[in-house]
């Protein structure tokens, strides 16, 4: 019986190259629908290889990975990505065509749907990522922000509910990753099940719901962004420092009476506004 509750169900996966270096190592996950996660680890901690094997560019050596019920080892590619939508560190190498309206399509043409389908499905997914008046630009001419959202438009053209993402704020300035960032929430918030890939501690505190901390080819600590970025001793071990904004409140709550630990600027700020009511 399926799930409908589970977007990506992951059991006993392996992954190894040739070499016997063992990248993934019995790796069990569940992501629900309509949840967001964020996976961080040191480099080589196997985050990017775990994409991988999600979206079918990789098949486990060992373990099985259902989308929505279905086993993709048992799914084409053209499938999967039915499913699944994949948008890589590098935008740039999934940038092919000369518009960015030819960009959104190219997936369509080549599963030949009809051109007032290709039309309404590359019209909605520009209007989504805000490129609706961009449509006859040069991709590669765009700057980085600009090139994502032209991948965002490709990948949701194809109606996948999953969207996975490999350090889409790698390369960014700080307007660049806040508007990445809104333009994630808002497919979240649209009923996307969103799992990001990220060195950015301070955008996986704020947006996601949910931290999988991965180490030596394993997940280490899996639980709310308040659970996980408390766990200094644990985080240390794998890595990672908890953002800066949790860390000054943790310094804080040593002379003030802070009743949790920041996760952003904001908290801090109601917190501390609070103390003097």
């Amino acid at each position: 019986m399926i799930d409908n509750s589970v977007a990506i169900k992951i059991e006993h996966l392996d992954f190894y190259y040739d070499s016997g270096r063992i990248i993934l190592n019995d790796i069990n996950l569940e992501i629900a629908e309509n949840e967001f996660a964020a996976v961080i680890g040191e480099n080589g901690s196997g985050k990017t290889t775990l994409l991988k094997n999600i979206s079918g560019l990789l098949r486990p050596f060992r373990g099985s990975i259902f989308l929505r019920g279905k086993d993709t080892g048992k799914m084409s590619p053209v499938e999967i990505a039915g499913e699944i939508g994949f948008v890589m560190q590098d935008s740039g190498r999934q940038l092919f065509e000369q518009t960015v309206y030819d960009e959104a399509a190219f997936a369509l043409k080549r599963i030949k749907l009809s051109k007032n389908e290709i039309q309404q499905k590359v019209e909605e997914s520009l209007e989504a990522v805000g490129l609706a008046d961009r449509r006859d630009d040069f991709p590669l001419a765009l700057n980085r922000a600009g090139r994502v959202k032209t991948v965002f438009a490709a990948v949701l053209a194809m109606g996948p509910k999953i969207i996975m993402l490999d350090e889409p704020l790698a390369g960014q300035d700080r307007a660049g990753c806040r508007m990445i960032m809104e333009l994630i929430a808002s497919l979240h918030r649209q009923n996307h099940t969103i799992i990001m890939v990220t060195h950015n501690i301070s955008a996986a505190a704020e947006y996601a719901q949910r931290i999988i901390v991965m180490k030596d080819a394993g997940v280490q600590m899996d639980g709310s962004p308040a659970e996980i970025f408390g766990r200094t001793e644990e985080l240390a071990a794998a890595g990672i420092l908890p953002p800066r904004i949790t860390r000054l409140s943790q310094s804080l709550k040593k002379h003030i009476p802070l009743y949790k630990d920041a996760l952003t600027p904001t908290e801090l700020a109601e917190m501390l506004v609070s103390l003097k009511r």
